[in-house]
């Protein structure tokens, strides 16, 4: 099946895919200890079974059976040197099953988080190897397309949707995320960052799959439409779980579900099917009630680029926007100097003043001799996408560079530039059109600079006409105005405002160095800020530029309102209405005290600063157990407490807790020994239970618990209930934390209280959580009810306040 096959069908038809799997083949006998996919070749009716039910209900696409058949789910049952001949054989048997629908190979999480998110990452390139291999057999199997679901990380959706598009271009992949009653996943992505990522990287279809109900879920997709280029995808569990004393059940009946995935279908997508709880009665009513229904067009006119975190959209009309400069070496002694040492604490302390200066997104360039420049640009991009949520402009000219930063950047980025040099066009192109990049079209050839605004627009269409062969729509360009300096030549920044009065006329995105015009004259101050509101007024809406330059913000914030890209003056009365003139820009403290920078240091998640500052700390003699107690204490509450209010999100939260570790690891050889500070407050057990694989969760919340001096006994995935209440006794516990991500193993939970008490042990208390759990199956079950790490931390804490 090609791309083009699997679109021109959706193009009058709604597409329907399957329902849950793992619940209907327990039905037909699946234990829960037992590795499904192994289960299913060893146990070929039942697979067949449901497979055949799905498409008899309707489906049109049904999914193989292979979730979890990566290595490293493998591996938790020994089959890893097996992946490709399980996954090629269940190819096989999906395919010699269907009549007339579809199969497409089902790709899922590693288990592990992916550089350069989280706790211990596995390397970027692990992943894409994970995936392709798995990929690989799935093709020598059959299938007809490929579903990535239920990623929780971005950049683990990427590496699969990589490594997919390397072994074939042309098949259809459809890429859904899992978002939180927040609208988050977990680490942090939103909806928008999801769809403008995933469709540049080359996703024929995306959207979102479990977590949630259709309602819920609805809202979700609502967030994605208006950036949609591509068909949006929804598979939307039968409702939330419960628990009914013997089993899981999911109260939302078929027809309940088929009535409320039609706000989906409204809130614009136009494939659908069902996640846990649904049954192929669920995929019948939903196909009764919707085969006659039409998709929304895709009507999507934005070009955006993103973050992991946040997306902005690049539109002439929009407000103008500052791309940050200071990220690059030129012209920098002290920043060159940090980066031949491999250092880049100036990169982190930039990256934080010029957004806290009201930059939305980074120009990052690493081009200098005598350095490792694509490593050190890799570097620099891992720190930067943990430090802020600002969309990145990879800036390089060199293809090896724009491959390793575009490969890594978990985000669309902006590329700064494209020229018609001969290298530039025909070698670093193709890696901006590989990855999705928006592009900066740069009016150079290799006979250098055109003299006149007509050669110039010449050079830039020229450009813009071989980019669209390879797949670039007009609004993903942003013209660059090319400017020069007028102290050598006068005429130089009106042939600059006339290139940009040409692009804005054909609405296409505009850029400039802005400082560059001014090179060479005295107070350059003056004219970059005539020249900004002049080149605004003719259309420029990006800019290249130091934002920590107060009048050229001002400048910008004001002609904004004259040009009415600002509508109502909304943001101008905002940001200036309590001002008076001449404010004195926001500058960071030389000289604060120790304590702060080390408070502020875990605050941001900066090792490098914390390190510095608690020297200095304990070179003037502060007392180690009020550096506990009065500084890194409450310096990591405070990260919790934004953690809880979705200030923070999960990169930021493990930074912090990193910093917090490391502190505590320099401070405690140093604390009194007839003291308790530095030693652990309490024992606490804590694991994933029977026939549950995942541990990123638990993970999380044992890194968090630490964080706050208890004493964790991880006794790691797939625990039985009596080892669990082993660990329990023998380390005189008075809480266990138990996890569970699937709906046939959360029931395990239960099985666990239930032995605790049997063996006497009534005052022990349980905390559970896990995607698939909520408070009112927590009550069933006799536990408390924890909805993340931070939730986890502070139940703990007052568990054993009350005690």
């Amino acid at each position: 099946m090609t791309t083009k096959e699997f679109l021109d069908y959706i193009n009058n038809h709604i597409l329907f895919l399957d329902g849950a799997t793992g619940t209907e083949l327990a039905k037909l006998g699946m234990p829960h200890n037992v590795c499904p996919e192994q289960w299913c070749i060893e146990n070929p009716y039942a697979i067949q079974t449901v497979q055949k039910n799905y498409e008899k209900a309707g489906s049109n696409i049904v999914y193989a059976p292979t979730f979890g058949a990566n290595r490293f789910k493998l591996k938790n049952f020994g089959l890893q040197d097996k992946t490709a001949e399980i996954n090629k054989k269940l190819a096989e048997i999906s395919k010699g099953t269907l009549v007339g629908a579809k199969v497409f190979g089902d790709i899922a999480p590693t288990g592990h988080f992916v550089q350069p998110f989280g706790d211990d990452p596995i390397p970027f390139e692990t992943a894409v190897d994970i995936y392709k291999e798995q990929a690989q057999a799935l093709l020598d199997g059959g299938v007809d397309g490929f579903a990535i679901e239920t990623m929780m990380d971005i950049q683990e959706a990427r590496a699969a949707l990589i490594a997919i598009r390397e072994l074939d271009p042309d098949i259809p992949v459809i890429v859904t995320m899992t978002f939180d009653q927040d609208g988050r996943t977990l680490t942090g992505n939103t909806p928008a960052a999801a769809i403008v990522t995933l469709q540049a990287l080359g996703a024929t279809a995306v959207g979102c799959n479990c977590s949630t109900g259709p309602s819920q879920m609805a809202k979700v997709i609502a967030e994605m439409a208006p950036f949609a280029r591509v068909p949006l995808v929804a598979k939307p569990n039968a409702g939330m779980p419960r628990f009914d004393g013997t089993k899981t059940i999911f109260d939302m009946g078929a027809d309940d579900f088929a009535q409320q995935v039609s706000l989906i279908v409204q809130a614009g997508a136009s494939i659908i099917g069902g996640c846990c709880g649904t049954t192929p009665d669920h995929i019948a009513k939903t196909t009764q009630l919707l085969k006659n229904t039409k998709p929304t067009p895709i009507e999507n006119k934005a070009s955006c680029i993103s973050s992991a975190r946040k997306s902005i959209e690049i539109n002439p009309d929009k407000p103008f926007e500052i791309i940050g400069e200071r990220i690059n070496p030129t012209g920098k002694k002290a920043l060159q100097q940090e980066l031949k040492e491999g250092k880049l604490n100036l990169v982190r302390d930039f990256a934080r003043q010029q957004t806290e200066a009201g930059a939305n997104i980074l120009d990052v360039n690493m081009g200098m001799p005598g350095i490792d420049e694509a490593g050190m640009m890799v570097e620099a991009i891992q720190l930067l996408v943990n430090e802020t949520d600002a969309p990145l402009c990879i800036d390089t000219t060199k293809p090896e560079v724009a491959e390793a930063a575009l490969r890594i950047y978990p985000g669309r980025a902006l590329f700064n530039s494209i020229s018609a040099e001969s290298d530039r066009i025909n070698k670093v192109l193709p890696i901006a059109a590989k990855y999705g990049a928006m592009i900066v079209v740069l009016p150079l050839d290799d006979n250098g600079i055109p003299e006149t605004t007509e050669e110039r627009i010449q050079v830039a269409e020229d450009i813009m006409a071989t980019a669209q062969k390879i797949g670039y729509e007009k609004r993903d360009f942003v013209v660059d105005g090319l400017v020069m300096t007028v102290s050598a030549d006068p005429n130089a920044a009106i042939d600059t405002l006339n290139l940009i009065q040409w692009a804005a006329s054909q609405k296409l995105n505009t850029v400039c160095g802005l400082s560059n015009v001014s090179f060479g004259l005295p107070r350059r101050d003056l004219v970059n800020r005539a020249f900004l509101a002049m080149a605004i007024a003719k259309g420029l809406n990006l800019a290249i530029a130091n934002p920590m330059l107060q009048d050229i913000t001002e400048t910008a914030h004001a002609t904004d309102v004259l040009v009415n890209r600002d509508a109502n003056a909304k943001a101008y009365i905002a940001k200036y209405a309590q001002t008076t003139a001449q404010q004195p820009a926001k500058t960071e403290t030389k000289d604060a005290m120790p304590t702060d920078k080390l408070r502020q240091a875990v605050l941001e998640g900066d090792d490098n600063h914390a390190e510095i500052a608690l020297k200095e700390c304990l070179e003037q003699k502060h007392d180690p157990k009020s550096l506990v107690d009065d500084i890194l204490i409450p310096a990591i509450t405070a990260v919790g407490d934004k953690f809880e209010r979705k200030e923070y999100f999960l990169p930021q939260l493990l930074a912090s807790a990193k910093t917090m570790r490391n502190a505590m690891a320099t401070l405690e050889p140093l604390l009194s020994v007839d003291s308790d500070d530095g030693k652990p407050k309490e024992n606490i057990v804590i694991a994933t239970v029977k026939g549950d694989m995942h541990d990123i969760g638990k993970n999380i919340v044992a890194l968090m618990l630490r964080n706050y001096n208890f004493n964790v006994i991880d006794l790691g995935r797939d625990v039985p209930e009596d080892v669990i209440i082993d660990a329990a006794v023998e380390h005189k516990v008075k809480i266990v934390c138990l996890s569970a991500l699937m709906t046939t193993t959360m029931t395990e939970m239960k099985t666990v209280i239930e032995h605790a008490r049997s063996r006497g042990l009534d005052e022990l208390e349980f905390i559970v959580g896990g995607a698939v759990l909520n408070e009112d199956y927590a009550n069933t079950i006799g536990a408390h009810y924890a909805s993340d790490a931070m939730g986890t931390v502070r139940l703990a804490q007052s568990i054993l306040q009350k005690d």
